[in-house]
């Protein structure tokens, strides 16, 4: 049974959502607060969380990197929140999706299963758990980059950029499939995220940002890691 983690200080809504996902058959476990979310997050290890930015203890942001320190559980944001600030801070934070307060329970319920398909991932092979480069080493199983004998600090979403890219060597990755994986499907179509991120992650890993070896631009469709 797949687990949820309902963070929401709001008791209708949590009913509602409680609700919905039993008949949906998932296990559900519901905090009012941060510190309460906390617990039970490392208490019951859930499958995925389901986030309120507006908790009455503190802001769900830190609670998104609280939760990062030690596992990648995807998060879904809900938020009376509407501006881009907010939802790149969430996002930045690492949380996997955004929703925006009122919503549909049919769009939440579609974007948990989403992120629960996210998270079935195949073992990687033996020979795919380390990539090695002239510049730098991506360890996957130990979620760990190194550039010159240091260690290269990624945030959660640089990191998932990343490891998309180099676990497909040589394939063209389409901006929409990596928005989606990365950032949720209602983030499909901001391709000004993407550029972002791939600047960040040049200036982190390649020896040249501007004329990068690695991590190919194929203009007007994707990304491309060249091993």
């Amino acid at each position: 049974m797949t687990r949820v983690l309902v963070v929401e200080d709001d008791p209708q809504l949590v009913r509602a959502l409680v609700i919905n996902m039993q008949a949906r058959r998932y296990g559900v476990d519901a905090a009012p607060d941060g510190a309460t979310a906390l617990r039970l997050a490392a208490a019951h290890r859930p499958d995925v969380m389901v986030l309120d930015l507006g908790l009455p203890d503190m802001d769900g942001v830190d609670v998104i990197k609280a939760v990062r320190g030690w596992t990648r559980v995807p998060i879904l944001v809900l938020s009376a929140r509407q501006g881009s600030d907010e939802k790149v801070a969430a996002l930045d934070a690492g949380a996997d999706d955004y929703i925006t307060k009122p919503f549909s329970m049919d769009e939440l319920l579609a974007r948990l299963r989403a992120a629960v398909r996210r998270t079935e991932e195949v073992p990687l092979a033996a020979e795919t758990t380390r990539v090695t480069t002239d510049e730098f080493t991506i360890d996957l199983l130990a979620k760990k980059a190194v550039r010159g004998g240091r260690d290269v600090r990624l945030t959660p979403t640089e990191w998932h950029l990343l490891e998309i890219l180099v676990t497909n060597p040589g394939r063209l990755i389409t901006q929409k499939y990596l928005l989606q994986e990365v950032w949720g499907v209602s983030q499909r179509n901001k391709t000004n995220y993407l550029r972002v991120y791939m600047a960040q992650l040049r200036r982190k890993l390649e020896a040249d940002p501007s004329h990068p070896r690695y991590l190919i631009t194929e203009p007007g469709m994707g990304y491309r890691f060249e091993g």
